[in-house]
Formats: C-alpha cells, sequence, structure tokens
C-alpha cells in the first residue's frame, strides 16, 4: 500500500464529498496516522481517548457520529466491540489515485486488485529493530554489547513491558534505540549503579563546601 497516493486519493475523495465536515477529515486523518504507526495492518484496534486527542474531538458524542459516517460513506470499515474491555476495531479501505480505486467492505475494488498488506509488513520489519525485544534475554543480550548495566536492562525491560512499550502515548519504533537513551539516562544520574561494577561510587554533595573547618575540634 502505497501511503501518498492513498492520502491523494482519499483527500481528493473528501474535497469532492459535500457530507464530509473537518471534523470528519480530522478523525479520519487521526485514524491514519494510528493506522501508519501501527504499520498498515488489515485490521487494528484503537483507543478512544487517543483518536480523540489526535482529532481534537471533544465530545464522545461527536466521535462516534463521525466514525459511523465514515464507515457509511466507505472510507472505512467500522467493528464496534460492546466488550469494555477489549477495543474496537476499523479496517481502512484502500484508495489509490483515481477516485473509483477504493475497495469496498468486501476488499474489492473496480478492477483494482489490492496489494496485499503481509508484503508491505514484512518490507518494513526490514527496515527498523521492531518495536520491542522478544523477551528478556534479548534485552540482556543488548545491553552487554553496549556495555550497559544487566540490572538496568531489567529495569528497562520492566518499565516498558508494563506501559505496553509505549513512548508517552505513542507506540515504541525502535527498542534499540530507546535502550541506548536509557542507558545515557541511568549513566548521567548515577542514581541505580550496578552492585557488581564499584568502580562507579556516588558521591554525595555534602562533601563538598567552600567554609573553612577547624578540624583540631572533636566532633
Amino acid at each position: 500500500m502505497n501511503y501518498i497516493r492513498h492520502l491523494n486519493g482519499v483527500l481528493r475523495k473528501f474535497a469532492k464529498d459535500r457530507h464530509a465536515n473537518p471534523t470528519h477529515i480530522s478523525l479520519y486523518m487521526a485514524l491514519f496516522q494510528y493506522w501508519n504507526i501501527h504499520r498498515f495492518p488489515e485490521l487494528f484496534f484503537v483507543d478512544r481517548a487517543e483518536i480523540m486527542t489526535w482529532s481534537k474531538i471533544g465530545s464522545k458524542a461527536t466521535y462516534h457520529r463521525c466514525l459511523h459516517a465514515l464507515d457509511s460513506w466507505n472510507y472505512l470499515l467500522y467493528l464496534p466491540s460492546h466488550n469494555p474491555y477489549k477495543g474496537s476495531q476499523i479496517k481502512m479501505l484502500i484508495f489509490d489515485t483515481t477516485p473509483e480505486q477504493v475497495l469496498d467492505k468486501h476488499g474489492t475494488s473496480d478492477g483494482q486488485a489490492s496489494v496485499p498488506i503481509l508484503k508491505h509488513n514484512k518490507h518494513y520489519k526490514t527496515d527498523i529493530n521492531g518495536p520491542r525485544p522478544k523477551n528478556l534475554k534479548e534485552a540482556l543480550d543488548f545491553f552487554e554489547k553496549k556495555e550497559g548495566s544487566p540490572y538496568e536492562a531489567k529495569r528497562f525491560f520492566m518499565h516498558y513491558s508494563a506501559i505496553g512499550w509505549k513512548m508517552g502515548k505513542a507506540p515504541i519504533q525502535d527498542w534499540q534505540a530507546a535502550a541506548e537513551n536509557w542507558m545515557l539516562k541511568a549513566d548521567a544520574q548515577q542514581t541505580h549503579p550496578d552492585p557488581k561494577n564499584k568502580k562507579r561510587p556516588v558521591i554525595s554533595d555534602h562533601l563538598t563546601t567552600q567554609n573553612d573547618k577547624d578540624y583540631d575540634q572533636p566532633l
């Protein structure tokens, strides 16, 4: 899926759509960015609060109304969930360089075959290090390779595992870059030195003073 041609196609469709207003377009662009971050999967779960923040929509009623409108106008396929612990799903319909080349909800178009999503997913995976390590051992091996602390490797892995491998609200795109940044901060702060490495003691600021002292006086 060529996202530039897709954007050109969908923006051309919006320009000719007399029903669409700026709120619909803002919601669609927020969903497109979310889709982009997740490597253009065929279906993806959405975080309503996050999408509302990105699209600058403050009302849940407006959000759901616009989402149902985009579904009925064949911009996307909306699969609502009635489970409060499981998010709703979205399928973004594919657009190309002409208005007629939009997929319908059955995954077909007027003579335009869609490009398999999995082919592009494989392509993206070869270009980046991945959003997360496979397991703790992979994180430990990477920290060891970069001369980092095993203790910091465990802290790094447990911290980001607990928050779903996100940086703020956005998913981590390259965990190795995030790990190197973690090591730099740990090195600078020295708040949790490796217990096995005694070459970097933490020096208290209370030992530094500008006052003259009389060391003949008892403590």
